[in-house]
């Protein structure tokens, strides 16, 4: 099956690349000539996963999946949620957002978080489909590591050893992360749909 994953992220295609059915022919934003930035204005994730998704289908008529990953820390209300990448400002720089976030919680004795990912699937009828995962953490203090991206160095998954998921390798983060487990729904989903064509 050809699928886009409607993302410019190199890291994110790498990651979600090897948890994919056999078969499927990942193609990204680039493969099919889609070089414009997606619209992204809803004010949920669940919204700005499908309106990515609808419109790589709508114009360039590929069956498509987008995600939409937000980090909800307690002790800020959810913040900075569905705003995540943007969290310091318009130009989604991840040191900005990571200084910001470790500003905002300085003294703060709850740094209790999640990671939450959101993905929408539009198969080529046009029908869409959504996968969700989560994962629970906490914020440290300083960040440590100099994998992943994003808030990866700030955060400490509670079901792993201690270390941030920048400390961790790809395999070791897809084990546990919040998008390998919305892409662990978006897969069962996939082969399901497949072994019944």
């Amino acid at each position: 099956m050809r699928l886009c994953f409607a993302s410019n992220n190199a890291h994110k295609l790498d990651e979600i690349r090897p948890l994919l059915p056999a078969g499927t022919e990942l193609l990204s934003l680039a493969d099919i000539g889609c070089h414009e930035e997606l619209p992204e204005t809803q004010d949920t994730l669940e919204g700005n996963a499908r309106q990515k998704a609808n419109y790589v289908w709508e114009h360039f008529g590929v069956a498509c999946f987008a995600d939409d990953t937000g980090l909800e820390v307690a002790a800020l209300g959810g913040a900075p949620g569905v705003y995540s990448a943007r969290y310091a400002g318009p130009q989604r720089l991840a040191a900005d957002n990571v200084q910001k976030l470790l500003q905002e919680l300085e003294g703060q004795p709850d740094r209790s978080a999640q990671f939450r990912t959101v993905v929408a699937l539009v198969l080529p009828d046009g029908t869409v489909h959504q996968f969700a995962g989560a994962v629970e953490g906490r914020i440290t203090e300083t960040p440590s590591g100099s994998g992943g991206f994003g808030y990866d160095p700030v955060f400490q998954p509670l079901e792993g050893d201690g270390r941030t998921f920048a400390d961790m390798t790809t395999a070791e983060k897809n084990h546990i992360s919040h998008r390998a487990r919305a892409v662990a729904g978006l897969v069962t989903f996939l082969r399901q749909h497949e072994s019944a064509a």
